[in-house]
């Protein structure tokens, strides 16, 4: 019940919003009206008593136009920023379930569909479909009393407002189509650029490339720049239109409102009002140029957003999920192929990879980029579907639960993220209850220990964005010391020793499988040594080779 409550919140508060935005808009136009009346009246000097309705009722209107547009701009933008935190985390709760399946890539990849995209959701109703539709509602009702009081000045209303209202913002819409499609591929690229500047910046600095990288910057700055001022030209070729029609509005309801008078089809007194009423009215639809474009942005945005959501799960869940066995975990692997998403070949495919790593073994899988070291450590984690047999004491992890077999089986991969909070925080990821002597010890059995013990906040230390205030080292020790801390059975390192220069990655990768004797070790790594000869392959216990096939 809960649940179904929460899901029309959103529909009920935009309700609201477009409910108040019309009764502002239509104040407005009442205002207007009475305004009008009131003016025309008075210069006959009628007894005060005559005005005391009509003076109420332009306070009244007048107070109700402020309190009712505050009222749809908190309303509106509670409901926007909703469905804007809603959107978000749905994609976020989707992308965390498609990782590592989904790449960057260069339209802003994962990062622009959460910032941008999900953003653009929501103005589709804050600043696209509520405008649209409040300004419907309130200058209906300025037609119905314009056909009221004339019906011929009331026609002439209905087309200027279809005219500024709706055909307008279509031509502005469509004018801008090929604009709005070339600025939302400009910001993508500019939201990519950017992130990749940031996450790069020393190594930039260093190498003395970042005047070029800036540059490759105000590129993509000046393309949206250009597609922003062609989607502002098309919008103003709409205001155009609708100001057009507004003084035709007028002119034409005063050109009728004349010899109606003369007729005596029409009071005196109302003339003003037949006439002035379509200025308030044509407020309503002024703005809706920038509205239909701003829907146009969001239907792409929309997209973008949906396409996240209606990616397949790279990994099929179990129908009937089998129990996780009991003991010390036997994993075999018998002629594993796999494919990640989109691809068009399979990544991990050599022709007969056999392994029995039973409970202690250490093994180190080596090779060239593109055999799939990487692709079978995922397969190995449950992020990935695979051809063949994975068994873990039997039992084919593909009849295990994903969440079960990564109790099981710990992944620590090369780019494991470092958070800009304490040391502590970063490694009890892990295991979110482990206490403060768990985490120590966990950083010791990654050679952190003297590090740790020179450090004046010692657990509380942060280590900055990205592991900035800590060595290369030091980062992917602390990555260690979370799958350390895990305290699974089955430790996966996929390439640990990246990015690290030799002498550093030996000795964490031999401080580390000392620290997992115990444990069943599969050590993919780019390092191309000798069995005899390399410190770190000593505590292997088999070498694989994965060769590349034609």
């Amino acid at each position: 019940m809960s649940g179904s409550s929460t899901t029309r919140r959103p529909g009920f508060r935009l309700g609201l919003a477009v409910l108040a935005g019309a009764g502002a808009l239509s104040c407005g136009i009442a205002l207007m009206a009475t305004s009008a009346w009131l003016i025309s009246r008075a210069s006959q000097h009628p007894p005060v008593l005559y005005l005391m309705v009509a003076i109420v009722s332009v306070r009244a209107f007048g107070m109700g136009r402020g309190v009712l547009r505050y009222a749809e701009r908190l309303v509106s933008h509670d409901a926007a920023l909703r469905l804007l935190a809603r959107t978000r985390v749905r994609v976020f709760e989707r992308l965390a379930d498609l990782t590592p399946a989904v790449r960057p890539s260069g339209d802003g990849g994962p990062l622009g569909v959460v910032l941008d995209n999900a953003e653009g959701v929501a103005d589709r109703w804050l600043r696209g479909v509520l405008p649209m539709a409040s300004a419907a509602i309130a200058c209906g009702g300025a037609v119905v009393l314009e056909w009221w009081l004339l019906p011929s000045a009331g026609a002439v209303l209905l087309v200027g407002l279809l005219i500024g209202g709706l055909v307008a913002p279509l031509l502005a819409a469509s004018g801008a189509r090929r604009a709005e499609l070339r600025a939302a591929a400009a910001r993508a690229t500019l939201t990519a650029r950017t992130a990749e500047t940031l996450d790069g910046l020393p190594e930039l600095v260093a190498f003395g490339a970042l005047p070029d990288r800036l540059a490759v910057l105000g590129d993509a700055d000046r393309a949206v720049t250009r597609a922003a001022s062609r989607s502002a030209w098309t919008a103003g070729l709409g205001s155009a239109l609708t100001v057009l029609a507004t003084g035709a509005s007028v002119l034409a309801a005063l050109a009728l409102g004349v010899p109606a008078v003369r007729d005596g089809h029409l009071s005196p007194v109302l003339l003003a009002v037949i006439v002035l009423t379509p200025l308030a009215a044509f407020e309503a639809v002024a703005e809706l140029s920038q509205a239909a474009q701003r829907l146009l942005r969001a239907r792409e945005d929309a997209r973008r957003v949906a396409a996240v959501l209606s990616l397949p799960d790279p990994v099929t869940e179990p129908a009937a999920p089998a129990p996780l066995p009991d003991g010390p975990p036997h994993l075999r692997i018998d002629g594993v192929t796999a494919r990640w998403p989109g691809a068009a070949s399979d990544s991990l495919r050599e022709p007969r990879l056999d392994l029995d790593l039973p409970p202690g073994r250490h093994i180190a899988i080596m090779g060239e980029s593109g055999v799939g070291k990487s692709t079978l450590a995922a397969v190995l984690a449950r992020f990935l579907d695979y051809d063949g047999s994975v068994t873990l004491s039997g039992v084919e992890l593909r009849d295990l639960p994903s969440d079960d077999v990564r109790r099981v089986i710990g992944l620590s991969g090369q780019d494991s993220h470092v958070f800009d909070t304490t040391l502590a925080e970063n490694v009890r990821l892990a295991r979110p209850g482990a206490s403060d002597d768990d985490v120590a010890d966990a950083l010791r059995r990654a050679g952190l220990g003297p590090w740790l013990d020179t450090l004046p906040d010692a657990l509380a230390t942060r280590v900055g964005e990205h592991g900035s205030a800590v060595s290369g080292g030091q980062r992917q020790r602390i990555a260690l010391a979370r799958a350390l801390l895990a305290d699974v059975p089955v430790l996966v390192l996929d390439e640990p020793d990246a990015h690290l220069d030799d002498a550093t990655a030996v000795t964490v990768l031999t401080d580390l499988l000392k620290a997992a004797a115990d444990r069943t070790v599969i050590l993919i790594t780019h390092r191309n040594a000798i069995p005899g000869g390399d410190p770190v392959l000593r505590h292997i216990d088999e070498v694989i080779t994965l060769q590349p096939t034609a």
